[in-house]
């Protein structure tokens, strides 16, 4: 009796978790050395690899077609390390890595990695009445991220979430739905599913708790990626590699903008950036919003040409301004209104969306009565590339594109390419890259800035520069900042920001704003901006605060070395700038909902300030190192949470044991960052017998410099021996890029007592050493086309 118990168990959970149990199996086939194609009685399964870590799945219900087409997928699918076999029971394709097995009777496909199961389909593809569904089966104790840019706290698991890009003005700790959702799962399991369709639908996290994870769609593909490594920065890798890198945007980028909503006039463009340059504040760039082209919010939308009346010398301003080491970025819309200069024009040439009788689309929304630019009709797509040629030519430059979710996108408007739901999720995606092909032919050496409020997978390939929308300007619009910004890194877009200061509302609170700027020295884009009621820039604010935030901003440059670095490192494997916890330590689940500390690179470990009057915060010292308070040098034994007093004028900010950090001479612009001066600190600890970092370092603004010979790429060497620290620099050079003289100013941390001395090439250095702060110091000058190494005997 207990053995028929067993049995019937056993049946009881494979039919659980079989697939349509209408689905029969029929055969099997290896074509190509790379797909298996499994015919069932309703369709046609193709499965690929692209790598010994990455496998799709394509199902094709009978009479469609295969459909090849990605908007999101770039890697070639040229990997043929497969092995392919099957018996009376099974279908087996094994990559080096990630294998799939397919159960015949009944029909089940399942994934697992170097042995260990990771997900199975439960359904597999479904169609109702108005949504086609793949269905899989989860653990009960997998914590989910992804979906896009969402506030919802890092588990994301209980959430059925709309794919939809909506914006979402006013949000603080709670938003559902915004700009970005992407149809992107990764699980605390260490895998990420992408699923490579554009149209409209929803992701089911599980909402209905029966460890069901659901991806819905109107139409299009039913195609799925399977994504696994052997670390978490080795998953972000391959699916980068699968939809492309981020590449490296000019090193102004890094630096801090002049931005509001918006600027009236030339006249008080060019008094903000005189007043950043009394004050003594760095700025890099200057936003301007709709009033370039127009004198009232409403009614102009469209015309994207200079607004004489309030701009009578554009040209002029926008040169006077890089003069100053000023770049210059302007908003445009894909919107032309009908009351709008360019309407007549946008009609007669054919570029906008069209409604069923061939007409172009008309419609309200908040800025008046509207038409859309079809991107996807050639014509739309050169119309509009010829609008950022215009932009060029008076000295734009940089791109940001407003409300491309599209903000208000009917679902009965056609584009050439499909309904508005087919492509409302990549419209931005689409957008980006009509800008950066319009950079590549008419700038092909110059690296293009987008700043883009929606997009999809994949758009980090653009250069796409994403932020978080219209965040509420309180302390719960701050709270989900961290979070949005780590999430997105996890699914490719590494450069998503907040407004630093929050955008929405008239609220005038000091505290908020300087705690969000200090924030804003750890997230990649340094960008205060908000409504004009209360002003973004530090310039004029209250005198603390300008001070404090002053402060931040001249912090930010000193690090832009590192964070040029990270830039470097980001366009090559697709490492986070913001990472999780959870990175560093991937066995624990106490680390896998926690945002309210993260790392910035490798080597900092942050804690923002996002409520008010806090005194004191706890914080995890993560155990894979020692850390260093950035401003007292105090050392933290890694793997225990402490409780620590927070400061008025910095957010807690430590360094790993080990780490070397290039640090900037103070510059009033980036224009002004020389790479052969810096600061190079060490910290010392002894429990890291060996160490190693990398600077990269090119002319800041060339596309694809690495690429083209045209950098160096340094790297420090540390080794603790036993009766001295040895400290190497060595310099790859690129083909097209000559060797220099280096200016070191080198300080140890940590270093607890005098050292005898310091050898260069036998020869004794001067040096400092403060016994109470326990530092070292001592300058070196080195030619980069020899090896460097010292000697500090204990």
């Amino acid at each position: 009796m207990r053995q028929k118990l067993y049995y019937f168990f056993l049946l009881v959970v494979v039919f659980s978790y079989a697939q349509n149990p209408d689905r029969i199996y029929k055969d099997s086939a290896f074509q190509d050395e790379s797909f298996l194609i499994i015919n069932v009685n309703d369709g046609t399964y193709w499965i690929k690899a692209y790598s010994k870590e990455i496998i799709e799945t394509t199902f094709v219900p009978l009479g469609e077609e295969l459909d090849l087409k990605s908007h999101a997928v770039v890697l070639k699918p040229e990997y043929t390390g497969v092995k392919h076999s099957s018996d009376d029971e099974k279908v087996y394709f094994k990559t080096q890595g990630i294998s799939v097995t397919i159960n015949k009777k009944p029909f089940q496909i399942s994934y697992s990695y170097k042995g260990k199961s990771i997900i199975s389909e439960k359904e597999g593809y479904v169609k109702n009445d108005s949504l086609e569904t793949i269905k899989f089966n989860l653990k009960s104790d997998e914590v989910l991220y992804g979906g896009g840019a969402r506030a919802l706290g890092m588990n994301r698991r209980g959430n059925r979430l709309q794919l939809y890009n909506k914006a979402h003005y006013g949000y603080e700790t709670r938003s559902e739905l915004m700009n970005y959702t992407l149809p992107i799962v990764l699980s605390s399991n260490q895998y990420m599913l992408h699923f490579d369709n554009a149209p409209i639908g929803f992701l089911d996290l599980d909402s209905k708790k029966d460890n069901t994870l659901s991806y819905e769609t109107i139409s299009g593909r039913k195609t799925y990626q399977v994504i696994v490594g052997n670390t978490w920065l080795d998953i972000i890798k391959n699916y980068t590699s699968l939809t492309g890198k981020q590449p490296l945007l000019p090193r102004w980028a890094l630096g801090n903008f002049a931005s509001r909503f918006g600027y009236h006039s030339q006249r008080e463009v060019e008094a903000t950036i005189a007043k950043f340059k009394e004050e003594e504040i760095p700025v890099d760039a200057v936003i301007l919003d709709l009033y370039w082209f127009g004198k009232d919010i409403k009614g102009t939308m469209g015309n994207l040409e200079v607004h004489k009346d309030s701009f009578p010398d554009f040209k002029g301003m926008t040169s006077r301004l890089k003069q100053q080491g000023v770049k210059t970025i302007a908003i445009t819309e894909p919107f032309v209104l009908t009351t709008s200069k360019r309407w007549e024009e946008a009609v007669s040439k054919d570029v906008l969306a069209k409604d069923s009788i061939g007409n172009p689309y008309r419609y309200d929304f908040y800025f008046g009565n509207t038409g859309l630019i079809d991107i996807y009709n050639p014509k739309g797509k050169s119309w509009f590339q010829n609008i950022y040629r215009e932009m060029s030519s008076i000295g734009i430059d940089g791109v940001w594109g407003d409300l491309g979710e599209p903000e208000v996108h009917p679902s009965n408007l056609l584009h050439v390419r499909g309904t508005a739901d087919e492509v409302h999720n990549i419209y931005g995606h689409d957008w980006a890259r009509l800008v950066q092909e319009y950079y590549e032919k008419d700038f092909p050496n110059k690296r293009p800035f987008i700043l883009m409020r929606a997009g999809a997978a994949g758009s980090q390939r653009f250069g796409m520069i994403p932020w978080s929308g219209d965040v509420n300007r309180t302390w719960g619009g701050l709270q989900s900042q961290p979070e949005i910004a780590i999430q997105m890194g996890m699914q490719g877009l590494a450069y998503m920001h907040s407004d630093l200061g929050g955008f929405a509302g008239a609220n005038l609170d000091d505290e908020l704003y300087v705690r969000w700027l200090q924030y804003g020295v750890f997230q990649p884009i340094y960008r205060p901006h908000a409504q004009e009621e209360v002003p973004a820039e530090p310039v004029y604010r209250a005198s603390k605060a300008k001070m404090l935030a002053k402060k931040a901003i001249e912090l930010r440059y000193k690090l832009l070395p590192y964070n040029y670095t990270l830039a470097f490192h980001n366009s090559q494997t697709g490492a986070l700038l913001m990472r999780p916890l959870l990175f560093e330590e991937a066995n624990n689940k106490e680390l896998y909902t926690n945002a309210n500390t993260y790392l910035w690179g490798d080597d900092f470990l942050v804690t923002p300030i996002t409520k008010q009057g806090v005194k004191t915060i706890e914080i995890y010292f993560p155990k894979t190192s020692n850390w260093f308070d950035f401003y007292t040098d105090k050392k933290v034994t890694g793997g225990q949470t402490k409780t620590i007093k927070t400061k008025e004028n910095s957010i807690p900010t430590y360094i790993r044991g080990g780490a070397f950090l290039v640090m900037a001479k103070p510059m009033q612009s980036t224009n002004e960052y020389n790479g052969n001066t810096f600061n190079l600190h060490y910290y010392f600890d002894t429990s890291i017998k060996e160490s190693k970092r990398e600077l990269y370092n090119d002319d800041g603004k060339t596309r694809n410099a690495f690429q083209k010979g045209k950098y160096e790429l340094i790297t420090f060497e540390a080794e603790t021996k036993k009766k001295y620290l040895e400290l190497e620099c060595n310099t790859q050079l690129g083909s097209e890029y000559s060797a220099s003289t280096k200016n070191i100013n080198v300080v140890i941390h940590n270093f607890s007592k005098k050292p005898k001395y310091i050898e260069r090439n036998g020869k004794k250095l001067p040096f400092e050493y403060n016994t109470l702060s326990k530092t070292l110091m001592f300058k070196i000058i080195w030619n980069t086309s020899k090896e460097l190494e010292t000697k500090i005997r204990f």
